[in-house]
């Protein structure tokens, strides 16, 4: 790509942000026993930390866009840096699980506003023909994030200490935040439309509800009456948010995007299918630490061939499609992505080396396919005026069912920890067995949603590659 040196600057400095993002999603997993201990609480107990993270990048996400256009692409992304540093420092900082769960909240803060602004901003620098090879150099570290993020948590802990995992995001944002003031252009301010405020308040508060009251299931300690009043109260608002955005002339997402019939079955089968996968990631470093007795690096280590099948699956995505379409690979490779999840009720510490590496590969190679086979089909079908609007509620989805299905298992876990009392080791595996195997039958379920797709539908080079770009998977 031939470009001027500022050009080459700015796209490392989105980069940048973008590995920061990735890598702060998955860094923590392995860590988690260890601040459980260094907290004084249960790691079975820990996923109130995920949660908090995904959750607030969901929040902020619909937001995005508008702040950029109101603010000023530079000033947003320069704060979203700040933003980040300030939580990370105050995570390794904190004295107790609340102080972390609240710092975890200000640190997807500032990581919400990282990659939408940033691709914004490479958007309008690089000319149209430009910009999707610009949006794959881009994608390339945030690929690299989750390759090297559970390994480098587990290093970060026995070479130093948890809280290391945090802190070495400060030189990083300081190195950003003056990259970001001396090569990444100041637009002037432009006119905005009015933000829509009580439709993102009604948003939010859905959002959060419904995620809290998961959690509430398995670490907050809320009754049953409580956890329902929420799930009603995040039910309700949602409703009311679709009925706000009808009648509005410009909503956050306006309801005519849900008229796309491939964006409608793409949102709804990320939402439930990646209830079930995004659990993955916090449950198998735990898995493999609390009754394993596995190190923390070496429990990274064992991630290595999730990310590596990942990221060698992406060259064979397209053509997979092109044969098949989007409904038989999306139906097939769904109900394979469910049954390798189950497969790790299986698991047990005698189990050979060779075939827990070969399981988790097989479990990486058809994740990376479902995620990049969603985004594309989501996608692929918006015109040009809803392109935008449609990508941010994918990103918010994504996130949230990240979150949710993080809190999801946290639930199912601590109901099966429950349920094997006393929870000695031997019972504790079977917690994580039994849950393994219920987080896999709901992605399983999700299966029915992409069966809706129309079998005609066939995948374009240039829509994988752009969904490869956005994929938070």
């Amino acid at each position: 790509m031939q470009q001027e040196p500022s050009r080459k600057v700015l796209l490392w400095l989105v980069a940048v942000g973008f590995f920061m993002q990735t890598l702060d999603a998955t860094i923590v997993n392995t860590a988690l026993p260890a601040m459980a201990k260094s907290l004084g609480e249960s790691p079975l107990q820990m996923q109130s930390v995920v949660v908090a993270y995904s959750l607030a990048m969901a929040m902020l996400i619909p937001a995005s866009g508008w702040l950029a256009d109101r603010f000023g692409s530079r000033r947003v992304f320069f704060s979203a840096i700040v933003l980040f540093v300030i939580g990370s420092v105050c995570c390794a900082m904190a004295q107790n699980l609340a102080q972390l769960v609240a710092a975890r909240v200000v640190q997807g803060l500032g990581g919400a506003l990282l990659l939408p602004v940033g691709r914004l901003v490479v958007l309008r620098t690089f000319p149209r023909e430009q910009f999707l090879q610009a949006m794959s150099f881009v994608a390339i570290p945030g690929l690299i994030g989750p390759l090297i993020g559970p390994t480098l948590g587990g290093w970060l802990v026995e070479a130093v200490s948890w809280h290391w995992i945090f802190l070495i995001n400060v030189p990083v944002g300081l190195v950003g935040c003056i990259a970001t003031l001396r090569y990444m252009p100041g637009e002037p301010v432009t006119f905005v439309t009015r933000f829509d405020l009580a439709g993102y308040l009604m948003l939010a508060f859905g959002m959060v509800s419904l995620s809290l009251a998961l959690d509430g299931l398995a670490s907050m300690g809320l009754r049953q009456a409580s956890v329902l009043v929420l799930m009603v109260f995040g039910l309700a608002s949602l409703v009311a948010y679709w009925l706000h955005a009808a009648r509005r002339a410009d909503p956050l997402f306006s309801p005519r995007l849900f008229s796309v019939d491939t964006l409608r079955i793409g949102l709804l089968g990320n939402l439930f299918s990646r209830l079930g996968s995004s659990c993955m990631p916090f449950l198998i470093p735990l898995l493999m630490q609390v009754t394993m007795g596995y190190s923390p690096l070496q429990a990274g280590m064992m991630m290595l061939p999730v990310a590596l099948a990942g990221m060698s699956m992406k060259r064979f995505t397209t053509p997979l499609i092109t044969r098949f379409g989007y409904r038989q690979v999306l139906v097939g490779n769904t109900l394979m992505v469910g049954l390798v999840m189950a497969s790790f009720g299986l698991a047990d510490p005698a189990q050979p080396l060779w075939l827990r590496v070969l399981q988790l590969a097989v479990f990486g190679a058809v994740n990376s396919l479902q995620f990049t086979a969603m985004n594309t089909v989501t996608l692929k079908d918006l015109d040009h005026a809803m392109a935008s609007s449609g990508n941010s509620l994918l990103s918010m989805v994504q996130m949230l069912a990240m979150g949710m299905g993080v809190a999801a298992a946290g639930a199912v876990l601590a109901a099966f920890t429950a349920f094997f009392q006393p929870a000695g080791t031997a019972q504790t595996l079977s917690a994580f067995q039994s849950t393994f195997v219920c987080m896999g039958l709901i992605t399983v379920a999700s299966a029915a949603i992409f069966w809706q797709l129309s079998p005609e539908d066939r995948a374009s080079s240039q829509a994988a590659t752009t969904a490869d770009a956005a994929d938070h998977g």
